[in-house]
């Protein structure tokens, strides 16, 4: 994820479509595929989501039992921040509100970090993973999601760029503090809003 041009401003001169934040431009029918790390081959008898940490209860699902949770489905559009969004997709699997309930954080915990199954990790306010703003996800356009795009299933945060919707998603362990994950440690921002251009540190 290098190579970032700040102050694009999309391809030419033609009307904006409005669900476009500052500097992106829409890719339509394309879906570009950026990793920080190998594409790890997951099975499902195997694999596993937890929330941990500051809790009352430490929780952990496997495959079949995630996917017997009531379903939530996302409607909308998801931006990265390389600068291409991608507009109208939908998403299906479980809303983390969900998983949080059954773990039930404790009042000292004001922010989660995402950890994937191959060690990478990016880190979130509580406030924007709860109130229905995130997934954990395994269906996008009415198919499994691929493991190129994150499958299994991969966390989704829309409103903030992509980066923070961890693929091959493990579990979230909820903290008292903001810890950094792997991006925000190499100068991307914190949080990530593409609305503000949020894209590094100091943005």
């Amino acid at each position: 994820m290098t190579g970032i041009t700040r102050g694009f401003t999309g391809r030419g001169r033609a009307a904006r479509d409005p669900r476009l934040p500052p500097g992106q431009y829409d890719v339509r029918d394309d879906w570009p595929v950026l990793n920080a790390e190998p594409t790890p081959r997951l099975h499902l008898p195997t694999w596993s989501f937890a929330v941990e940490g500051l809790v009352e209860r430490e929780v952990r699902w496997t495959w079949d039992e995630i996917r017997a949770l009531p379903p939530s489905r996302y409607s909308g559009d998801i931006h990265c921040v390389t600068t291409w969004s991608k507009l109208g997709m939908t998403f299906d699997g479980v809303s983390v509100d969900t998983l949080l309930d059954a773990a039930r954080p404790l009042p000292s915990a004001t922010h989660v970090l995402a950890v994937s199954h191959t060690g990478y990790t990016t880190n979130l306010p509580l406030a924007d993973v709860t109130g229905d703003k995130a997934w954990v996800v395994w269906n996008a356009d009415g198919k499994p999601l691929t493991t190129e795009h994150g499958g299994p299933a991969r966390l989704l945060v829309p409103h903030l760029y992509f980066w923070k919707s961890a693929k091959w998603v493990s579990g979230l362990r909820v903290l008292d503090h903001d810890e950094q994950g792997f991006w925000e440690r190499n100068g991307y921002h914190d949080r990530g809003d593409p609305w503000l251009e949020q894209r590094y540190q100091g943005d």
